[in-house]
């Protein structure tokens, strides 16, 4: 079992040049290339973390009849909780450590999203040849209904979101999960008509039959290279979506980003475009309204009563029209629920008013490429809140943006001395010591008419327990203004 450098395409396929008739994705032989499903009683297999994907793959693989082996590095006395969690199941526990000897005798393995491929016991389990497998691959031998399986650097989780509330509201049994809440795994059981996951670059390094239906490729832009030896590595993990996919399957690219758009004559899934300005078939973005255009028929969706705002909010819109009319999904539902959404929290969420300015939250935004989205959305002067743990990118391309928007730079956190050297040059900027700080700050320099943005750039683990985490504090500071 090889890892994230061997994704497979077929390199002869022509590109789709229009959308073909889509009835044959209901067709009941669809799944007739995929392996059997796999036997898993009886064997030994390893789940790599004890965080929430660990612990329902454990349940899953016992309820299956396999030796469940769990291990994580992190020692007993910091895992109570999940160890409690896991209640009687019958799993051996391996804790505190990576020892090699652990893996005798184990046939699969199967890590956490969280567990790079630099792990020593993944290391070793490649030595020796022992599959490792990812959880959405596992789930995927064994779930009934088609997928719709959506990533990209930025947008996944609203994009995910929407798509499953229009399934929803046009009376189709669907669930929602993956990277978005529920890991996949545990819906296998479930009796669904379709499923929407969001997926991460993590969870895809180690698939190898997983197959989408409708696969979305929303965006790549860096991220994660604190993980990915460079961009490229971080690019193929993402691609890995349309690993399987055959010609029967559906592929939504957005033909604005290069990266994306470069690999559609590799695919073997029939390709939908989205993208801005006018084109003959796919979905495009013109004035106020986004069009649907197959076969010579086109369809229309106003954006005048839409809740959310942004560039990056109508490139989400694009992808979800593309799926949703893909499925067989009436316009008039499509609109009722793009006007009725109101955005995921810490997604530039506005918080509140306060003497003429207006503070919005986007604690969500962990990468450059979406605080340029973020900062793209405004054309009042912005005081913009930033810093955490670098991933590993540059803060360059935000040079343009910086100097055109941001007013005034505000950094905390571990990367503020990096992002200082990187954007401090373009406009006036503050280092101070916590978000807090951050706010007052922003409060003081703020005149009616500004925006204050927390959109950070950085992920959050030196100061919180995630991005909701600081995206609440954040909240909560705004409020008692």
């Amino acid at each position: 079992m090889s890892g994230v450098q061997d994704v497979l395409y077929v390199q002869d396929v022509q590109p789709v040049n229009g959308l073909n008739d889509l009835n044959d994705l209901n067709d009941s032989n669809f799944f007739s290339e995929l392996p059997e499903k796999m036997e898993l009683r009886g064997k030994k297999v390893m789940v790599l973390g004890l965080a929430r994907t660990g612990r329902e793959t454990a349940r899953f693989l016992a309820g299956q009849g396999a030796h469940v082996h769990v291990s994580d590095c992190r020692p007993r006395q910091e895992l109570l909780a999940e160890v409690e969690a896991l209640g009687d199941l019958p799993a051996r526990l391996h804790l505190g450590g990576e020892e090699l000897s652990w893996l005798g005798g184990i046939e699969i393995v199967i890590p956490s999203p969280g567990v790079p491929a630099e792990n020593p016991l993944l290391r070793e389990a490649g030595r020796r040849g022992i599959p490792i497998l990812s959880e959405i691959e596992i789930a995927c031998r064994f779930l009934s209904a088609p997928l719709v399986a959506i990533t990209g650097t930025n947008g996944k989780s609203t994009t995910t979101t929407l798509v499953g509330e229009i399934l929803k509201a046009q009376g189709i049994r669907a669930f929602v999960g993956g990277n978005i809440g529920a890991p996949l795994i545990g819906f296998v059981a479930g009796d669904w008509e379709w499923g929407v996951v969001e997926v991460s670059s993590f969870q895809l390094e180690w698939v190898e039959y997983f197959r989408p239906r409708i696969a979305v490729l929303l965006n790549i832009t860096e991220d994660h290279l604190d993980r990915y030896a460079d961009f490229a590595a971080y690019c193929e993990a993402k691609k890995r979506i349309f690993r399987a996919q055959q010609a029967t399957d559906v592929a939504v690219l957005n033909r604005d980003d290069p990266a994306v758009w470069s690999i559609r004559k590799r695919l073997r899934a029939r390709v939908i475009p989205f993208g801005w300005g006018e084109a003959e078939n796919g979905v495009y973005a013109a004035a106020n309204e986004i069009v649907w255009r197959s076969g010579g028929e086109e369809e229309r969706f106003s954006l005048a009563r839409v809740k959310i705002q942004g560039v990056h909010n109508v490139d989400n819109l694009m992808a979800t029209v593309a799926v949703a009319k893909t499925i067989g999904v009436s316009t008039p539902t499509i609109q009722q629920v793009i006007e009725r959404f109101p955005g995921l929290e810490h997604r530039l969420e506005f918080v509140r008013e306060k003497d003429g300015v207006r503070f919005y939250n986007d604690s969500k935004g962990t990468n450059v490429g979406a605080v340029l989205k973020s900062l793209a959305s405004f054309s009042s002067p912005v005081i913009l809140l930033a810093g955490g743990i670098d991933k590993g990118g540059s803060y360059r391309s935000l040079e343009d943006e910086v100097r055109r928007k941001v007013k005034k730079l505000i950094l905390f956190g571990a990367a503020k001395e990096k992002i200082r050297k990187a954007l401090g040059h373009l406009t006036d900027t503050s280092l101070v010591g916590n978000l807090e700080e951050a706010v007052q700050e922003a409060c003081k320099s703020a005149e009616p008419g500004d925006v204050v943005l927390l959109s950070p750039a950085c992920s959050s683990f030196d100061m919180f327990q995630n991005y909701a985490e600081r995206g609440r504090t954040f909240r909560a500071l705004v409020e008692t203004l």
